[in-house]
């Protein structure tokens, strides 16, 4: 309830199209229930929403297995999900900053941006 009232309070405002919206987290859960009736850590397959500025919205892009264990079709690695965000808000994922050394950085770390839900 607490998502779709910050979709529909932004969109009310007019502020909608000029705000990225994600809903992400470092990793999923197990998909069977451990000894002790919870779930553990899992990285292999999780999911993230994505919403608003520069989102083609009402697209699913990728799928997982039957069991959500694996990533079945599409995957998407960390680095892509920072180029999609950096695309979405119009900054380019190519773009670079120095290090502490003054070395100059890919801020998406050669990530590919995910074009088939940006609008």
């Amino acid at each position: 309830q607490t998502y779709t009232a910050l979709l529909e309070d932004l969109d009310q405002r007019g502020l909608l199209d000029e705000t990225l919206v994600v809903v992400m987290s470092e990793m999923g859960r197990t998909p069977r229930i451990n000894g002790n009736a919870g779930r553990d850590h899992w990285t292999f397959c999780y999911s993230a929403v994505f919403a608003g500025a520069g989102i083609r919205g009402g697209t699913v892009y990728g799928a997982s297995d039957a069991q959500a264990a694996y990533v079945k079709t599409n995957p998407v690695s960390t680095a892509d999900l920072c180029a999609t965000i950096y695309t979405a808000l119009g900054i380019s994922p190519e773009h670079r900053v120095p290090d502490r050394t003054n070395r100059p950085v890919e801020i998406a770390h050669g990530g590919r941006a995910i074009s088939e839900i940006l609008a």
